[in-house]
């Protein structure tokens, strides 16, 4: 009896994770290339980068952003410069007056610093849009035109843009970047499916009235994650059909990999830190099912080291999961141009199964480190 329980219940989560899955798939499906129109453009912009401890990196991102072809007249760029303790804001000092650099300095935000820091670039921002991005990214020249011509075609309050990895050098930052397209590919779908559910604060435009009427990061200032993601969700509350999300090869931002585990995990956790902030009872429901069915592999894994019951259970799952998710990852690795990825599709979704099961649990308790803080 306990044996057959069990055989339905991991049948049933199983199914469940590549119905998702396909849900995905129709989602990204249902998103249209998108062709900028050639009009000449007429909103001003305002770019906004929190930066912290970023002199590596900081200056190929403005040199990019400065490259854009765009009206220079309609553009505006606002560094805010994060409790910085390398040369970080001595370089954005260099690209003045195209840049604008505030020092943000406030010693009483706790965990939120980078939303009160966007939050206060916004404030003094005197664009109609609003466009975030980080201080590691680069991004082609057609890259804002693209952005802002799909905001003016459309009536979209908010539109989330592709981040896609690139420069990697090991095993470990391929497997990442694969992954990586996953989640912005999930957060596309749901989007498609008019079910808006993730975003990435790489690559993010937003009306800047919209983020005032929704009270901007109030109720959510809480995690240290959440400027991109739980700002949809409010804004998605507000507008239910005002998300896009631009599917064009020109307004890809690119970022690189996090070159250690210690420093993955830490971005992982933090960005699961801010699952406990979720109000949507149909997202919560994905994550949990999609926790439960990894967990349900892993055990399933083990009862059959220890009695062999299952093998056939198992090998039914395991390939399932990585069918499912080498036909979502095609699409996604065929528009990035990343399908030399695909081959490590068998063991990023084995690996998969002990990293979601841990960062699900880790991310919602302790303390992390990220860019020399502690957050709890």
């Amino acid at each position: 009896m306990v044996i057959e329980t069990l055989n339905i219940l991991f049948w049933i989560l199983t199914i469940g994770y590549v119905y998702f899955l396909l849900d995905f798939k129709k989602g990204w499906d249902r998103l249209p290339i998108y062709k900028s129109s050639n009009s000449t453009p007429y909103t001003h912009v305002t770019i906004v980068i929190a930066a912290r401890n970023e002199e590596n990196n900081i200056g190929k991102t403005l040199d990019a952003i400065i490259n854009q072809n765009y009206p220079k007249n309609l553009m505006e760029v606002i560094v805010i410069n994060d409790h910085s303790e390398d040369n970080t804001a001595k370089i954005v000092e260099q690209y003045f007056p195209f840049i604008t650099l505030i020092n943000f300095l406030d010693p009483t935000t706790i965990n939120s610093y980078k939303k009160s820091a966007i939050a206060q670039a916004i404030k003094n921002a005197k664009g109609e849009v609003i466009i975030t991005t980080d201080a590691d990214c680069v991004m082609k020249a057609d890259w804002l035109r693209t952005m802002v011509d799909y905001y003016e075609q459309n009536s979209f309050k908010m539109i989330s843009g592709p981040v896609v990895y690139h420069q990697e050098r090991t095993l470990f930052e391929r497997l990442q970047s694969l992954e990586f397209l996953f989640l912005i590919g999930m957060g596309a779908s749901r989007i498609g499916n008019k079910r808006p559910i993730t975003c990435n604060g790489a690559n993010l435009l937003y009306n800047k009235a919209t983020f005032n009427e929704v009270g901007g990061f109030a109720g959510i200032d809480n995690k240290a994650s959440g400027d991109d993601e739980l700002l949809l969700h409010k804004v998605a509350k507000r507008y239910p059909n005002g998300i896009g999300f631009l599917k064009s090869i020109d307004a890809i931002v690119y970022t690189n990999p996090v070159p250690t585990l210690l420093g993955f995990i830490a971005q992982r956790k933090r960005w699961a830190s801010k699952s406990t902030s979720y109000k949507d009872k149909r997202i919560i429901f994905l994550g949990v099912w999609m926790w439960l069915f990894n967990l349900s592999l892993l055990l399933l894994f083990i009862i059959t080291l220890l009695y062999g019951n299952f093998l056939s259970l198992f090998l039914a799952q395991i390939g399932l999961k990585i069918a499912a998710e080498l036909y979502f990852y095609t699409q996604l690795a065929m528009f990035a141009n990343r399908t030399k990825l695909l081959i490590l599709t068998p063991l990023l979704s084995i690996l998969h199964v002990f990293y979601l099961i841990f960062i699900g649990i880790a991310g919602n308790i302790g303390k992390y480190e990220w860019k020399g803080r502690t957050v709890n």
